[in-house]
């Protein structure tokens, strides 16, 4: 018997492994780790929790490319002093990130039917995806600040 076939029905009964759904994370924090760092322990579970309700999963990838598009931008440097020196670039990407909180919110309205609780963690979810892309903003605006104070 080779090695193979026993390891094939061990194989097949394991679990999927997730892979990452948030883009551009090419750092050794996890999906939950950046979810924590960026919406909040509370939110994680809340987002846990719908996974397993995910009808086509549409909104989950916008939130997550939202939460991609900031944690990029938050760890590299570059990225960061290209969209403090180029404002037109830097409102296009915030444009972008609350066009994306829009499409969910308007889904959000759509599907609110589906029972009051998802509803409720759903829309709690999106208004903590707002304000990190509030504080996403605020941070070049006091960098800005900073930058001319020097």
């Amino acid at each position: 018997m080779s090695v193979d076939s026993n390891l094939s029905p061990i194989l097949s009964e394991a679990s999927p492994v997730r892979l990452r759904e948030i883009p551009y994370n090419y750092t050794s924090f996890s999906d939950r780790e950046i979810v924590i760092r960026l919406l909040g322990e509370d939110n994680w579970h809340i987002l846990e929790s719908l996974r397993d309700e995910r009808v086509t999963g549409r909104s989950a990838q916008m939130l997550f490319e939202v939460l991609g598009d900031i944690w990029a931008v938050q760890r590299n440097p570059y990225l960061e002093d290209d969209l403090l020196d180029n404002r037109k670039r830097r409102k296009s990407l915030l444009d972008a990130l609350r066009h994306r909180l829009g499409q969910m919110e308007k889904r959000h309205a759509e599907y609110e039917a589906e029972g009051p609780s998802r509803a409720q963690r759903v829309a709690q979810l999106i208004t903590a995806a707002h304000q990190a892309v509030d504080t996403f903003e605020a941070h070049f605006k006091s960098s800005e600040k900073m930058r001319r104070k020097a």
